[in-house]
């Protein structure tokens, strides 16, 4: 692959996982697990094509909403993975930040995801973001309210896009959906104004490298204009 036609920042929206179960008539447990065991193998194989950044959507500022059970659950799963995958990626010279509010996160996850962006800070060949209790329309609140805060009399996008969460990573050039749905579902709203938009049938735990593969292949076919 031609490395120009490479994008710089991927990010993914892994949706399916509940669905995934429920058709194999599976607890929506079972999606959770099976969806977290595919991340690891999609980073490393986004950082062997030679993208430079990837963002997940992994738990929406929303998804409070479900149940009671599959919120814990979901909260428990992922202190496991931080866990359990942080020294891999770190030995990868992956570095890993958190990408959200730390509002209603529990202390003990705080703290392992600290621990994991302290471990990784220093690492500069690859940049992971994990979008945890994150919504895009949150984010631009804030972001105005600091500015507010800030007494800047006049702002521009350059001024804007500085205070965001994503400040240190440029805006996405592939935005990917798995799971059939055709939305953004409140992610990356302002980053994704130029995206290019793939929305992919599988379901998350099904999403494999040969997929990714097909989506940077016919990226490299799209012409990007920005509007000129």
């Amino acid at each position: 692959m031609v490395e120009n036609t490479i994008p710089k920042h991927v990010a993914i929206i892994m949706d399916g996982n509940g669905r995934w179960a429920s058709e194999k008539n599976l607890h929506r447990s079972k999606g959770h697990i099976k969806g977290y065991q595919n991340i690891k193998p999609i980073t490393l194989h986004a950082k062997k094509l030679g993208i430079k950044y990837l963002t997940l959507f992994a738990f929406s500022t929303e998804n409070w909403k479900r149940s009671k059970e599959e919120v814990g659950f979901i909260m428990n799963l992922a202190l496991e993975v931080i866990i359990k995958e942080s020294n891999e990626l770190n030995q990868n010279n992956i570095n890993i930040t958190h990408l959200g509010s730390n509002e209603n996160l529990p202390n003990e996850m705080l703290a392992k995801i600290n621990k994991s962006e302290k471990l990784t800070e220093n690492n500069d060949d690859f940049f992971l973001s994990v979008a945890f209790n994150y919504g895009g329309r949150n984010e631009i609140i804030n972001t105005v309210n600091k500015l507010l805060e800030s007494n800047i009399q006049k702002i521009n996008e350059d001024i804007f896009s500085s205070n965001l969460m994503t400040k240190n990573y440029p805006d996405p050039d592939i935005i990917i959906r798995t799971g059939g749905q055709k939305r953004l579902s409140n992610f990356l709203l302002w980053q994704s104004a130029y995206s290019e938009l793939f929305f992919h049938e599988k379901f998350w735990p099904d999403f494999s490298t040969d997929d990714l593969d097909m989506i940077i292949k016919n990226y490299s076919l799209r012409e990007r204009n920005f509007g000129n």
